[in-house]
Parts: C-alpha cells; structure tokens; sequence
C-alpha cells in the first residue's frame, strides 16, 4: 500500500466508503473495538489457528511494521492474544490485530495506541503446540482476506478490500465526507435534515414504481 492511499483511508471513515460501495467486504457486528477511538490501516498478514496461539508468535515474529495480524481461530473459545502480544505489536509498529475469537488483559489493551478488535473475552489461554497456518487465505468476521489485501478499521467495524479496490472509492468517499460536514452545519444553524434531502420526491416515486435515489440537495 503506499503512503498516498494510507494517508487516504486514515482521513477518511469506514462508513463513508461503505456508502460508495454497498459490496464492499465488511466483517460482521460480533468483531468489536476493544480500545475506542483509534483508527487501523494496514496489510493483512494472516493466521490460522485454534486453541493455540503458537501461530500468532510465529506471525508477529515475522511480521513488518504497517501490517495488521489478521487471526481466524476457526472458534476457539479461548484466547490467542493478550497484552504481550499486542504490546509487542505496537513496539514493531504494527498497525492492529483482529482476532475472530477471544483475547485477554483488555485493563492493558485499552491503553495501548495499537487498534485491537476481538470476538470476546476469554482470562483462559490456549496452548502453543500447534504450527497452525501462516500467510493463507482466512475466512475473518465472515469475510475472505487474503494476505496483502489491506484492512481498514474505526469504531463503526471493518473493512476489507484490495489496495485498488480502495483507491477507486477514495474520491466518492471524500464527496460524501463534505456533503455531510455541510448537512451538519446546516443542522447546527437550525435547518431540518429533511428539508435537505429529496424525501417527498423519493417516497413519491417509489410508490409509482418509478426508480429513485434518496440524495442530499442544497437549495441555498
């Protein structure tokens, strides 16, 4: 990925490039922010693994800063990742870690700079005697990820997508991002959100079966 797109997707927020594309890979609601208000980009660099954390040693041992530990524990009940982990991960500047699974010592991780998103909780750790899967493709939050596909994340959730895939939703994103910043200050001053979007006009077409598009309009 490089620094023009990074710098891109960390202005930007999920659920405006959601807005251009409705397809876009998304993981499911259960994958949750365990330290709010902190923004990841990075590189997926994959793990596979379950009941064992073996495999995301040997991941963030081999791992580069910018990349984000992308870890499907196919269901395990137990944690893979704590405090250590992601300590360590911040250290080498890493730019998050996703487990689709339990992790432990969130007092510590909501401390940390470094994005962490989760399954659940779990005080209970897995073994580390498994080689598990390095580098393959995973299924995460519900989604396919593929190694060096990049992953956005915020407090809204996260988003998967190749770096063009991305790229191409970078300047409807930043339209929409302005649009609504005037809306909100429209808003601010007392005007009504409805009397700012074409709803008379969408409900009316719709129910004579016409197609339409429910959109901002600026009259002033």
């Amino acid at each position: 990925m490089d620094a023009a797109l990074k710098q891109a997707l960390l202005e930007l927020d999920c659920a405006s490039l959601a807005d251009v594309d409705k397809t876009i890979r998304v993981m499911d609601v259960g994958l949750r922010a365990i330290n709010h208000g902190v923004k990841l980009v990075g590189v997926a660099r994959t793990v596979r693994c379950h009941e064992d954390f073996l495999a995301v040693i040997r991941a963030l041992d081999a791992a580069e800063a910018g990349e984000v530990l992308v870890v499907d524990t196919q269901g395990s009940t137990r944690a893979v990742v704590g405090e250590l982990f992601s300590m360590e991960a911040q250290r080498r500047g890493l730019a998050g870690i996703i487990v689709d699974g339990p992790v432990r010592d969130v007092s510590t991780l909501r401390t940390l700079a470094l994005p962490v998103y989760a399954r659940g909780l779990c005080p209970v750790s897995g073994t580390i005697r498994e080689l598990g899967a390095l580098q393959v493709p995973v299924v995460c939050g519900g989604v396919a990820v593929n190694p060096g596909d990049i992953v956005m994340g915020d407090d809204d959730g996260l988003l998967v997508a190749t770096a063009a895939q991305f790229r191409a939703l970078v300047a409807g994103a930043r339209d929409i991002e302005a649009r609504e910043k005037e809306l909100r200050a429209r808003m601010a001053a007392g005007r009504g959100l409805t009397a700012m979007i074409n709803l008379a006009e969408h409900v009316e077409a719709l129910q004579r079966g016409a197609p339409s598009k429910l959109a901002f309009k600026f009259d002033d």
